[in-house]
Formats: C-alpha cells, sequence, structure tokens
C-alpha cells in the first residue's frame, strides 16, 4: 500500500498549481470593500478561499500563492 502512495503523490508533484479564477462576491457579514472569491487547482485539487481588495490586488496574491506552490512543489520533486 505505502509503494501505491508513494506513486500517486509522486505523480501529483508532476502537475502544477494554477490560478483558476477570481471573481467578485459580497463581503462576509461585518466586513467592507471589494471581496473576491479565488480558485487555485492542481489537477482535480482545489484550493478556495476570499480575499479583501480589488480584483488587481487580489490576483496578483493569489498568483504570488500559486507560485510559492509551485516552488515547494518544485522542490519535493528535486528530493527525489
Amino acid at each position: 500500500m505505502a509503494v501505491k502512495n508513494a506513486i500517486a503523490t509522486e505523480a501529483w508533484l508532476e502537475v502544477p498549481f494554477v490560478r483558476q479564477s477570481v471573481t467578485p462576491v459580497t463581503a462576509p457579514e461585518g466586513c467592507e470593500g471589494p471581496w473576491h472569491k479565488y480558485v487555485i487547482s492542481q489537477g482535480e485539487n482545489q484550493i478556495t478561499g476570499l480575499r479583501a481588495g480589488t480584483m488587481a490586488d487580489v490576483m496578483r496574491q493569489v498568483d504570488e500563492m500559486t507560485e510559492r506552490l509551485n516552488e515547494r512543489r518544485v522542490g519535493k520533486q528535486k528530493r527525489k
């Protein structure tokens, strides 16, 4: 079973994270200003979250998160 899990993990390390979407949403209760929902995907896996700020600011933040996730992913590939 451990070998099967190791193979599955290695396969996922090959798939990069990408910004799937950033869309405006209503501010959460008690909050003000513009808010956006973002989705980062890696194959079938998705990371979804909310961020406050302009569309440009949130896209920049999500792109930075995506870049860091991919740097970590590549680092794990190098350790093989």
